[in-house]
Formats: structure tokens, C-alpha cells, sequence
């Protein structure tokens, strides 16, 4: 018989919300059933295949979607009354791919240079294609090929997810069944980012640091934010006093960074900082903190029309935001878990920043469903997103001039999508506080931190894990006094 610990986590029995809607077609598993293992679900159709099956519909789905804008003929604002713009397409055009314009060096990208790498490995090919058969719609080519191509690494994401959760596969249905992957996965390239930095986290749970940073340097060197997550293993590296491992990944990431964008710096330095340019000379974005603020103003600052004053002051409300999660992750009783951590450092950004595109968004499914897989607020999550998806296209047709609806729509669906946001970032730290209630931990009994790879340390065994609010504060070193193995905790179903 296989050990208890491999079954698979039911979601109809450990989540409330789902456990909910289950008695609509006869409520959760019986408790005599066999239960599933990672590797036995059906004949076929184990969990990991049926999520794996979702994740390709559901890209399928937003293939269609977006097709009204595929041919890149864009008339009487098509691209806004379908709800189908995509940076890919408008882009080709804007970045001179199209004449055949090597990014960096015949003309600046504003993205950093992995992206704009991606953009040439692609874009150059299709060019060429194209100026032999004049009859192809580059366009078209270029986004469908972007398209195959950013599914594959959503695919990979969902495998790598499921492989991190052996015991919970059907926590990676959050990400194959996400109503924002349905409608932003091809807005721009930042799926490119997610995988790597998801291929950075789960070559740290399997304790190979210096694969893990070179991965997450990639994804920086892609987008930004996936540098940031080297500030959790930095915190867990601090306080489980172990050095080595905390070093060599941020030094590998640091490595795989310079390694791809130095040679762009010698190139043509100018091209190359121009991804750093206009974020700081970007004015507030629709959609953030800074723009809500500004709408409720009543004293019509000229703060917020001060570009770099407006840049200093996010960079360093998101500095303090730092200094807070070095404090918590330092000072909590129980460790925080790698993915609590990851995910709070790249919402508190997103929350803080002046810039919030619609497809940011994709930033955080991964690292919610790491930290914290529960139905019920991520469904309220995805509610305010797609409120805020639609209100955005309203938005952009009022700036085409042709107003839709007053501008107070879509400040509250802004303000819809922050607070949502908000929500999940207390709840994850109500989960480091009270560790009892985090569902991963919950399967996990055995480990501090199942995707902890070095800083991870094996428990006294026991059923669940509950905690101890007067436990001493763990230096990573001795046995655990911080779980106890007496009573079942209880389990939110927030």
C-alpha cells in the first residue's frame, strides 16, 4: 500500500469553496474510495494530464479570442470593440521588425534585451519569409508563431507547477483555468519572464542553487521583476544561517544577467538603456495606486504630474515594502515558505509601482497558486480582473474619443483589482502568522518548506502541522520546536 503521505489532495475535501459547489453533483469523495496517487488518477486521465489537457484548451480558447486582430488590420478601433489589442502584432510594426531591424542594434527596444532577443529570434525569420512570398500576412506569421511559442512555456509552467505539488496537482488548475490567462497570455511576452523564473524556483526546491539563479537572472534579463525573488531566498538564507547556497545563486543570477546584456552594452550602449529611460520617464499609468490617488485628490497636487518625483517616491514606498517582508520573514516564529515569499515581494511591487499593464497581471498567477492555492479569493481575484479588463478597453475607447462610460467605471474597477489584490497579499501573511492554516504546509507535514530546496529541514512526523504562538524563533539549526503533532489544524477556506 502506498504511503499516505503520496495520495493526491482532493480539492472537494480540503478546499471550503470547492467543497461548496461539489454538493451540486453529490458532494466530495467518499471517504472509503481509493484514493489517487501522483501517478494513478484513471486509466489515463490523471490529475496532472487532465490539468496539463485544461491548460491546452485554455489556450486554444484565447487563440480565438484574440483572432479578430490576428491579420493586423485593425480598422474602426477592432483591435478595442473586440477586446483583442495584443503588443505582439502592434509591436512588429513599432519595433521595425517588419523591415527586417535587428533589435538593439538597427533600432531601440523597450523592453530588456532576453525580450527583445525573443522579439529578433522570431520576428527576423518571418521577415525574411515574408520578402520571398510577398503573399504572407507577416503579421499574421508573426503573432501565431509568438503565440505556439509563449503556450509551449505556459504549458512548461503548469508542468513545472505540477511537478512542485505532487501531492496538490490540482492546485495548477488555478493557472490552467485562470479567466486572466483566457484573456491576456498574448498581450505581450511575459510569459517568456514566468517561465524562467518559475524554472528558477523549482530548480531551488530540488537544491540546485546555482542552476536556480542562472535561471532567475534570465528571467531578469527578460523582465525585471523576476530579479526580485532573489530577496526571499536572500531572507531565508539569512536566517537559516546558511550562506553557501543563499551566495552562489544571486552571484549565478548576477552572472547570467551580465552575460546577456553586456554584449548589447558594447553594441550600442544607447539602444540598450532605453528599456531603463522610458520606465523613468513614463508618466502614471492607468490603473495603479498613483492613478487612484490622484482621481481622489482634492487638492490638485502638481506631485503627480512631477515624473521623477513620482518615480523616487515608488521606488521607495517599494523599498520600505522590502524592509517590511526582511523584517517579517526574519522575525515570524515560523519560517515563511520560498513561494509566500515570492509572491508577496512581486505584489507589493505591482501594488506600489507606477506601472501596472493589463498583462502584469500574469506576474502572480503562478506564485499565488505556490503560495497560497485556494479557490475562493482567487476567484474574487480573477472577478476584479476581468472588471478590470473590460473597463480598460472602455477606458482606451474614451482616449480614441469615443466615450463608453464616465471615467469613475473604471477608477472603481481599478480600485477593484487593487484591493483584491491587497486581500490576497493579507491573507498569504495571515498564512505566515498562523502556519497551521496554510494548505501547502497541511500536505507537507514532513518538510518546513516543500520548495525550500537547501533552507528546507525534515519535521518531527505527524499528522498536520499547527502552530505554536509561544514557539522560540528558529535560527535553521537543532530540532523544531515550532510544530506539534497532537491535533489537526484548522484549515481556512478563505
Amino acid at each position: 500500500m502506498s504511503d499516505v503521505r503520496e495520495h493526491v489532495v482532493s480539492p472537494a475535501r480540503e478546499d471550503g469553496f470547492v467543497r461548496g459547489l461539489s454538493e451540486a453533483i453529490g458532494g466530495p469523495r467518499g471517504e472509503h474510495a481509493v484514493p489517487e496517487t501522483p501517478s494513478r488518477g484513471g486509466r489515463f486521465w490523471t490529475a496532472a494530464r487532465i490539468v496539463l489537457a485544461l491548460t491546452c484548451l485554455m489556450l486554444a480558447l484565447h487563440w480565438v479570442q484574440k483572432s479578430p486582430c490576428r491579420d493586423g488590420a485593425w480598422a474602426d478601433y477592432k483591435q478595442y470593440t473586440h477586446f483583442c489589442y495584443t503588443d505582439v502584432l502592434a509591436l512588429y510594426y513599432a519595433e521595425h521588425l517588419n523591415e527586417g531591424a535587428v533589435p538593439y542594434v538597427d533600432f531601440p527596444v523597450e523592453y530588456p534585451v532576453l525580450t527583445g532577443a525573443f522579439m529578433g529570434a522570431l520576428g527576423l525569420p518571418v521577415h525574411a519569409l515574408g520578402e520571398k512570398n510577398p503573399a504572407i500576412n507577416q503579421a499574421q506569421l508573426f503573432y501565431d508563431a509568438n503565440a505556439f511559442v509563449l503556450g509551449l512555456f505556459a504549458l512548461a509552467t503548469v508542468a513545472m507547477i505540477i511537478s512542485m505539488r505532487r501531492r496538490r496537482p490540482w492546485d495548477a488548475a488555478l493557472f490552467a483555468l485562470s479567466p486572466v490567462m483566457l484573456v491576456t497570455a498574448t498581450v505581450n511576452w511575459d510569459l517568456l519572464a514566468i517561465v524562467l523564473a518559475v524554472a528558477g524556483l523549482w530548480l531551488w526546491g530540488r537544491r540546485y542553487p546555482v542552476a536556480a539563479g542562472v535561471l532567475l537572472g534570465l528571467g531578469m534579463a527578460a523582465k525585471l521583476w523576476p530579479g526580485f525573488l532573489f530577496l526571499p531566498i536572500l531572507i531565508l538564507g539569512l536566517r537559516s544561517r546558511k550562506y553557501a547556497p543563499m551566495l552562489t545563486s544571486i552571484a549565478a543570477g548576477a552572472a547570467a544577467w551580465l552575460a546577456v546584456n553586456v554584449p548589447v552594452m558594447m553594441i550600442n550602449f544607447e539602444n540598450w538603456r532605453r528599456f531603463l529611460d522610458l520606465n523613468s520617464e513614463r508618466i502614471i499609468d492607468w490603473g495603479t495606486s498613483w492613478y487612484v490617488a490622484r482621481h481622489f485628490d482634492p487638492f490638485g497636487l502638481q506631485l503627480w504630474n512631477d515624473v521623477p518625483t513620482v518615480t523616487n517616491l515608488s521606488l521607495g514606498v517599494f523599498a520600505l515594502c522590502c524592509v517590511g517582508l526582511v523584517i517579517l520573514g526574519l522575525r515570524v516564529n515560523t519560517p515563511p515558505r520560498l513561494a509566500q515569499l515570492a509572491f508577496l515581494v512581486v505584489a507589493l511591487f505591482l501594488i506600489t509601482n507606477k506601472v501596472w499593464s493589463q498583462q502584469f497581471t500574469l506576474w502572480l498567477l503562478p506564485l499565488l497558486v505556490l503560495a497560497r492555492p485556494k479557490w475562493g479569493a482567487f476567484l474574487a481575484w480573477q472577478l476584479a480582473e476581468i472588471c478590470y479588463f473590460v473597463a480598460f478597453y472602455g477606458e482606451l475607447m474614451g482616449a480614441s474619443g469615443k466615450s463608453v462610460f464616465p471615467e469613475g467605471v473604471f477608477v472603481f474597477a481599478s480600485l477593484l483589482r487593487l484591493g483584491t489584490v491587497i486581500a490576497l497579499v493579507v491573507l498569504v501573511i495571515r498564512d505566515i502568522l498562523r502556519p497551521g492554516q496554510d494548505a501547502v504546509r497541511q500536505a507537507y507535514p514532513e518538510v518546513s518548506d516543500p520548495d525550500g530546496g537547501p533552507f528546507s529541514r525534515l519535521l518531527p512526523s505527524g499528522p498536520l502541522p499547527v502552530h505554536k504562538t509561544d514557539g522560540p524563533l528558529l535560527d535553521g539549526n537543532g530540532p523544531s520546536t515550532e510544530f506539534t503533532p497532537d491535533r489537526p489544524a484548522a484549515v481556512s477556506s478563505v
